[in-house]
């Protein structure tokens, strides 16, 4: 079992926090916790010399289905008719598909690209095939109910948050939120109150949001005679770091205030021994997954899940009818539905070898020299890292995030899921295979060797003293700011004005300026610096940060 080798690993676990362990199919006893050595590329168990080469431990298939998922066999059921078609869409079940692309992805997904049928449902009002994909989704994840998304997680929490907050009300949110939930700021009218993260600098990392955090700004509201409408927290963050959503959701709901989760990276959360309770799990109201990043839907793809009865189903309702597509895809919904069969399956034991992997990955890159691995020492106020996240530090080797990311593509084929001016973030998932592992490790190995560490870990990356939350001043709320008369300026005359464009640096995707936010000299200077160390400016209409667009007020 993971049991022996988890500890080695110096994996914490939190009473209150983690599911109690469930007994899991894998192998026992591949690797032995007394007599592991790391030597010469070579792990030592039962005293046995065994190559890294075998290190990881197989399984057995998982057992197929009973019944095939009602969206799919719905699907499936369209394509096989033999009938004359004249309707939507143009592509007519691929008889007109562009040539161009069915030379890439073959017709048959086109002849799958359905919409309108009875037998299928919509997401207005939905029945048939979706409506029963969409309860069976709801008895796996443990929610009231559960509704199909095609715009991506974007669009959950944007009707999550104006489900629970009218014009004028307050949101209790982190500063380090994804854009999506200034967008749902702007449409319900909704007027932040932001709690302002940890920050990391030997990482360039934001972590979540505390209990002590949410208290705080609820006291904060009420001294100003005001109660918030709802609790925004991001869980995990794109990191992994990981809120203790239990102590939150109480705090909230002794103040009869909903709480609100972006799970987008956690949609895989709770179902294995060793990894965190889900959002719902902790007592969440609201939680919006990207079924997508870590499960196995098509991009673009997500679920919002509702529990208990604090916000309105029917405004849920209303708010997804007036956000969502009334011609949604059909192999979006099915590959929701899919995704759903294929975790229900075995879902005590579907994520063994992801988490296997991902244990021995981490163990033996933190012996490689040079390198770090990030973990619980740097966000002590947290509970749980998802493991399956794997975030590796190069600073020790005078190297930057991009220059790792550089010579992991090029020259070993490796290719991350986030880069960081000081990191890089590695995504593990059911797809993840020896191979992938081995090279990773390999290529980091080869990072160690060819870089020499600086001595007194200083290297070229240095500390700028720039935090992306410096001076928050708020002069306008997000909606009255995108809707204001705008103008644009010049850099330098920006200073002192209101900002009417959302300028979001990539990394480490955090808004350094909200439309409605006082452009301030020390979010200037973090803008300036991140793009100086390679950052993508996203969100400004100006991307070079010559000029800003500012309110004309």
């Amino acid at each position: 079992m993971l049991s022996s080798f988890s500890t080695a690993l110096d994996f914490s676990f939190h009473l209150g926090f983690f599911k109690r362990p469930r007994l899991c199919h894998s192998q026992e006893g591949s690797i032995s916790k007394s007599g592991n050595k790391q030597y010469k590329g070579t792990f030592i168990a039962y005293n046995n010399p065994v190559p890294k080469e075998n290190l990881l431990i197989s399984h057995p298939p998982v057992a197929k289905q009973d019944s095939p998922p009602p969206m799919v066999n719905a699907l499936k059921a369209l394509a096989e008719q033999n009938v004359a078609t004249f309707h939507f869409p143009g592509h007519n079940r691929g008889r007109a598909a562009p040539s161009s692309l069915t030379q890439l992805i073959g017709s048959r997904p086109f002849h799958h690209d359905l919409t309108g049928f009875p037998e299928l449902g919509g997401l207005i009002s939905p029945e048939g095939s979706i409506l029963d994909a969409q309860r069976l989704a709801a008895k796996l994840f443990g929610s009231s109910e559960t509704w199909f998304l095609v715009g991506g997680t974007t669009c959950g929490i944007q009707a999550a948050i104006m489900a629970a907050c009218s014009p004028g009300e307050f949101l209790i949110l982190p500063r380090n939120s994804h854009i999506s939930a200034v967008s749902a700021m702007v449409l319900s009218g909704a007027r932040p109150k932001y709690i302002i993260p940890q920050y990391d600098f030997d990482w360039h990392i934001a972590g979540g949001v505390t209990s002590s955090q949410a208290k705080q700004a609820i006291k904060e509201l009420e001294m100003e005679g005001q109660k918030a409408a709802a609790v925004f927290v991001t869980s995990p963050t794109y990191h992994g770091i990981c809120s203790n959503l239990t102590e939150i959701c109480r705090l909230c709901h002794s103040h009869g205030i909903p709480v609100i989760v972006d799970e987008a990276h956690g949609a895989h959360l709770g179902f294995h021994p060793q990894l965190p309770n889900s959002a719902l799990q902790q007592g969440a109201d609201l939680a919006v997954q990207s079924t997508h990043k870590v499960l196995c839907s098509l991009t673009q793809s997500s679920m919002l899940h509702v529990s208990g009865n604090i916000v309105d189903r029917e405004r849920i309702c209303r708010c997804l009818q007036a956000l969502q597509s009334t011609s949604p895809s059909s192999l979006l919904l099915a590959s929701l539905d899919a995704a759903r069969a294929q975790l229900s399956e075995s879902p005590d034991t579907i994520f063994n070898k992801a988490m296997e992997s991902a244990f021995e990955a981490k163990y033996l890159i933190k012996q490689i020299r040079g390198i770090s691995v990030l973990d619980l020492a740097s966000f002590s106020n947290f509970p749980a890292i998802d493991p399956l996240r794997l975030t590796i530090g190069f600073s020790q080797l005078g190297l930057s995030g991009y220059e790792a990311d550089e010579i992991l593509s090029r020259n070993h084929g490796i290719i991350c899921e986030l880069i960081g001016t000081r990191s890089l973030t590695f995504a593990i998932n059911l797809g993840t295979t020896r191979d992938h592992i081995q090279r990773l490790i390999l290529g980091i190995e080869h990072l160690g060797a060819t870089s020499a560490p600086i001595q007194g870990n200083k290297g070229r990356v240095e500390h700028s003293g720039c935090t992306p939350f410096a001076d928050i001043n708020i002069n306008m709320t997000p909606r009255d700011a995108f809707f204001a008369s705008k103008k644009k300026v010049s850099i330098g005359e920006s200073l002192g004005k209101v900002c009417g464009e959302l300028v979001c640096p990539y990394p480490p995707a955090i808004p350094a300026m909200i439309p409605g936010e006082v452009i301030t000299e020390k979010a200037l200077d973090y803008l300036l610096d991140v793009r100086s160390k390679g950052a993508a400016i996203t969100g400004a209409s100006d991307p070079s940060l010559c000029s800003i667009v500012v309110c004309d007020v």
